[in-house]
Parts: C-alpha cells; sequence; structure tokens
C-alpha cells in the first residue's frame, strides 16, 4: 500500500490530501451553482429589456433576443410624466444618501452610550428594545403611518427618511464592534482632559470606520429597497422613489403592459446599489473582526 512519499524524513499521506481537494471541489462546486441560480435571472432580466413586447409575448423563454432594440431605454428617458423614471431614481438617491448619513451619525453616538457610557439600566434597556425589534414591521404600519400623518411629512422625502434611523441590527452591531476596542484609549484620553464628545469624535469613530461603512450599506439598500412603506405614504408621482414608481407601470387590471420597459426601468434601479457594494465590499471583511481598527 502507498503510503506517500518521504518529505523531511516524514511520510506524507496522499489519502489526506485528496479528501481535502474532494471537500474544496465540493465547496466550488456548490459555490457554482449558487451562482448560476442567481444570476441566470438578472441575465434574463437584462436581456428582456432589450426585446419588443412581441417578442416577450410570442417567443416565450429564450435567454437571449432574437433582435435587440433599445427603444425601451429610449421610452424610458423620454417619459417624463406618467413614468419619469429619470426623477424618481433622483428620489431615491436624496432619500437613501440623506438616510443612510443620519443612521450613521445616530448609530454610532447611541452605540457610543451603549457601550462607553454607564447609566441605571443601560443593559436592561438596550436588550428591551433589541427584544421588541424582533416583532414584525408590518405589526407598526398603522401607528407609524399616523405620526408621518400628523407630522405632514406624506408625500414628503422626511416620510422615508426619519423612520428606522436607530435600527436595532445595525445598533447592535455597532455596539458589539465598539465593545472591541479597548477602553484603556477612553481611560488614556480621559487622563489627558478630553470629555466623551472628544473621545467619541477623535478616537472611537476613526476605529468604527467599518462597521459604519457596512451599516451605512445596509442602510442605503434598505432606504433604496423599500416597496411597501412608499406605496402607503406616496401619492405624488413626481415625488416617489423608484420602487414605488414602476408599480404605476400596470394597467388597471395589475397586468404589466410593457415588459421590456419595466426590465428596464428595473436594471436602472440596480446600478447605484450594485457600485456601492463593489466599491464596499472589502470592509464586509474588517467589519467581522470586532478589533479590526485596533493596529499594533
Amino acid at each position: 500500500m502507498d503510503k506517500g512519499p518521504l518529505i523531511n524524513g516524514q511520510r506524507v499521506d496522499n489519502r489526506k490530501g485528496s479528501g481535502i481537494s474532494i471537500s474544496k471541489y465540493i465547496s466550488y462546486l456548490f459555490l457554482i451553482i449558487l451562482c448560476v441560480i442567481w444570476i441566470v435571472p438578472v441575465v434574463f432580466g437584462i436581456t428582456t429589456s432589450f426585446r419588443s413586447q412581441t417578442e416577450v409575448v410570442s417567443s416565450g423563454f429564450r435567454m437571449f433576443p432574437k433582435e435587440w432594440i433599445f427603444d425601451n431605454y429610449i421610452a424610458i428617458l423620454n417619459n417624463t410624466s406618467t413614468a419619469p423614471i429619470l426623477r424618481w431614481l433622483m428620489n431615491s438617491l436624496f432619500i437613501a444618501t440623506m438616510h443612510t448619513f443620519l443612521v450613521v451619525v445616530v448609530i454610532s453616538i447611541t452605540g457610543y452610550g451603549y457601550s462607553r457610557m454607564k447609566f441605571r439600566g443601560r443593559d436592561t434597556l438596550f436588550f428591551t428594545l433589541l427584544g421588541i425589534s424582533f416583532f414584525p414591521g408590518v405589526v407598526n404600519l398603522i401607528p407609524s403611518y399616523k405620526i408621518i400623518d400628523a407630522l405632514g411629512w406624506v408625500n414628503t422625502s422626511w416620510a422615508m427618511i426619519i423612520p428606522g434611523l436607530a435600527g436595532m441590527g445595525n445598533l447592535f452591531l455597532v455596539r458589539q464592534f465598539m465593545n472591541g476596542i479597548p477602553k484603556e484609549l477612553d481611560e488614556s484620553a480621559h487622563v489627558d482632559g478630553a470629555g466623551h464628545f472628544r473621545i467619541y469624535a477623535s478616537i472611537i469613530v476613526p476605529l468604527m470606520k467599518p462597521i459604519l461603512i457596512v451599516c451605512g450599506l445596509f442602510s442605503f439598500t434598505g432606504s433604496w429597497n423599500d416597496f411597501l412603506w412608499p406605496v402607503i405614504v406616496f401619492t405624488d408621482v413626481d415625488k416617489m422613489p423608484v420602487t414605488a414608481g414602476l408599480l404605476l407601470l400596470q394597467d388597471i387590471y395589475g397586468n404589466y403592459r410593457m415588459i421590456g420597459q419595466l426590465m428596464g426601468s428595473a436594471i436602472l434601479a440596480i446600478i447605484p446599489t450594485l457600485v456601492l457594494f463593489l466599491f464596499a465590499q472589502k470592509y464586509f471583511v474588517q467589519s467581522i473582526n470586532l478589533n479590526s481598527g485596533i493596529k499594533g
């Protein structure tokens, strides 16, 4: 029986290496299958945006169109009345950007309070709020709408910017990341006469960059892709975000008349979030390590 070659006076077992290779191949195969399952609908949606409505209705499932046309995108860009996609994209960009900025400010300050400041009932309050956050969001739709209506924010961007700023999911990540930063840094700053705000702004925030970027990315995509809430709070076509606006491409029977234009609009809508993920993906790995902001 072959026990493998002799290297540096030790016999290497070929069977162990082959076992590792097989498990690696199985992992790669599994990842490839997942990639295909995810990418096929995306590719089909992109190619459908270049089909005519006649081909969409008559040809059935075809990965690539018989004839590539740009009429759908021309119609999308020229429509400024019933479906102003460019205006919707700008509305979504403003709402998602403002929401993300305020989320980062709120959760970083709140996370500092729950992690670094000592007050009575701190942990009890935090975990109580965390438990309440497990209730489904649909339970709060009616109370949330009543509050928005009382504030006069219906059909305004504030209806989507303000709600959800102190999301417990993001706050939990920030608090846990901040707990991994040595408190000796705070104590040294206190000795030098720094107060809480100075410590927060000069020491904590720079070290929290990876997790704040990840939370900001989650907040941006969550705000950008939100569908149910904007459909409820927006009735003015010109003020709608893109997710609520795409619903207007239906007819009175709830059917989509121009599938190619719908796919083209959806492709345009995913471009900003796709670009964000491409530029921010390295911070996902850094955020997993609670001490990634500590060097040396």
